[in-house]
């Protein structure tokens, strides 16, 4: 058997292809079934010349999805979708499919959110897969390569790693218990007896957001290393997400076209260092005039491409009603792809007055937003590391700063182009008697934590470590509005099913 991914190798070749139909049409003698396999996609060409009476008049019934082997010889041709097409001297039907509900024509997101277990066939969101399966082997590379073992922490914990807040909370044969917002804790365990380590893993937040950045049940890596200080911590991000990327540049050309990634962005990433500012330089950023007039420009910009891409849409629906069929099909991919962009520029005119509002207002001491974080990294074609925050607003965990005990030594990534925050980390503290005060301080109790508080009795070490959101770089990477593309069953809030 042969995949669709392997046909350079058999140019000229009788070879075998077992898919399903992704979309097809007919011509005198002739048809065409575009064959998907998993692997990429094949246009096949069945000739009334070339094949039995009875393989052409069953060509000729499969619609959209329809399950097949086909055979034929492999011919290189650079106008087909991969460069190659299978000229088909035989074929078997498995199954004629129903009529598909999802067809190459738009449809609305809560749609496509029911069906998500026939979306996930479609073009954009094969792509999006097949980058996010990058991304998740490059990790285990990146971190194997750098001497570290992959170990697991309990998905089932009796205590919080960041506060009570945003826990679900479920019964453990009578005892409470929760389900991980973070395999850190356990991470921090791990470091003291192998030095390095990383989890991968799911966790769960309970936060009530309906944000394009938010899910309820998403994957999270998170390396914890001893001996670390934060320095060597940002240093250990930044070298992981060139790897991440540099991988999925080498593999995924086709995928990221797919999905209109403009790839500057991401090469950039690849080969110029991080941007580092501090918290301090953020907020004063923030604040600052320059950020003022870009978000004063990009109204302008947006305002300016809504009406030209409206009078577009207006111009080609005129013409729809007259044009040939070879031209509807095209009319029909531009439009959805103006509604698409339409919806897009829609929220962003809502989003800026928020925007400058909450620019203009923002007070040090908080936390940033995520509309802080779209701002600041709207401003940045590179990942911006941002660093030492005020430890009123971080985790009990992180160490203070040395040089200003109202700073955590708290790290950042944000990604550009107005993604915001994939990584959050810190040099954790290693001294007892402050981890006790902090405890104290955030009103948690102290016997959960009894485990944890051990660590620091038994050898305690400077140590640091991070957590990336997978769902969160896998929608920067491939350029994606939201995080529910970014995984194959997204749990959001109201979204159970399928």
């Amino acid at each position: 058997m042969t995949t669709i991914k392997q046909l350079s190798n058999h140019e000229d070749e009788i070879v075998t292809l077992n898919g399903w139909i992704y979309n097809s049409r007919s011509s005198k003698g002739l048809h065409f079934l575009e064959v998907r396999d998993g692997t990429g996609l094949c246009q096949c060409i069945v000739s009334e010349q070339e094949v039995s009476e009875e393989v052409f008049e069953a060509a000729g019934t499969l619609k959209q999805e329809s399950s097949l082997s086909i055979s034929g010889k492999v011919i290189k041709d650079d106008r087909s979708v991969g460069g190659y097409e299978l000229h088909a001297t035989d074929l078997k039907v498995y199954q004629v499919a129903e009529n598909y509900p999802i067809t190459p024509k738009d449809h609305g997101v809560e749609f496509l959110m029911e069906n998500r277990h026939l979306w996930l066939r479609s073009q954009r969101q094969w792509a999006a897969m097949q980058v996010r399966n990058t991304i998740i082997f490059s990790i285990h590379q990146f971190f194997q390569g750098e001497g570290f073992i992959q170990m697991d922490a309990p998905v089932f914990t009796g205590n919080a790693a960041e506060g009570t807040t945003t826990l679900f909370e479920t019964d453990y044969f009578d005892e409470k218990a929760y389900l991980t917002q973070s395999g850190q804790l356990y991470a921090e365990a791990m470091a003291m007896a192998h030095g390095k380590v990383y989890t991968f893993g799911p966790t769960f937040r309970a936060e009530k957001s309906k944000t394009r950045r938010h899910l309820t049940e998403f994957w999270m890596i998170e390396p914890e290393m001893a001996f670390y200080d934060l320095e060597m911590n940002m240093e250990l991000a930044e070298k992981m997400l060139k790897f991440i990327i540099t991988s999925v540049l080498e593999k995924h050309d086709a995928e990221l076209e797919i999905l209109e990634r403009d790839t500057s962005f991401l090469k950039k990433a690849a080969a110029e260092p991080f941007k580092k500012i501090s918290y301090t330089e953020a907020v004063d950023q923030l604040k600052s005039d320059e950020t003022a007039a870009v978000l004063d420009q990009m109204e302008e910009d947006r305002e300016t491409e809504q009406k030209e891409i409206k009078q577009e849409l207006k111009e080609i629906k005129k013409e729809h009603g007259s044009a040939k069929k070879w031209r509807k099909a095209q009319i029909d991919e531009r439009i959805k792809e103006i509604h698409s962009r339409i919806d897009q520029i829609d929220e962003d005119l809502r989003n800026i007055p928020v925007w400058k509002e909450s620019a203009a207002n923002f007070e040090w001491g908080n936390d940033f937003g995520g509309s802080d974080e779209t701002i600041l990294t709207m401003q940045y074609d590179t990942p911006v590391m941002v660093h030492r925050y005020p430890a009123a607003v971080k985790a009990f965990y992180m160490k203070r700063d040395p040089e200003d005990d109202k700073l955590a030594l708290a790290l950042d990534v944000l990604a550009p182009e107005g993604y915001g925050e994939i990584i959050g980390g810190s040099e954790r503290e290693e001294s007892l008697d402050v981890l006790l005060d902090r405890i104290k301080a955030h009103d948690l109790p102290e016997e959960a934590f009894d485990w944890y508080l051990d660590l620091r009795k038994y050898g305690s070490v400077p140590h640091s470590g991070y957590g990336l959101g997978l769902e969160r770089t896998v929608s920067w990477v491939c350029g994606l509005t939201h995080v529910r593309e970014t995984i194959p069953f997204p749990r959001m809030l109201g979204r159970l099913r399928p």
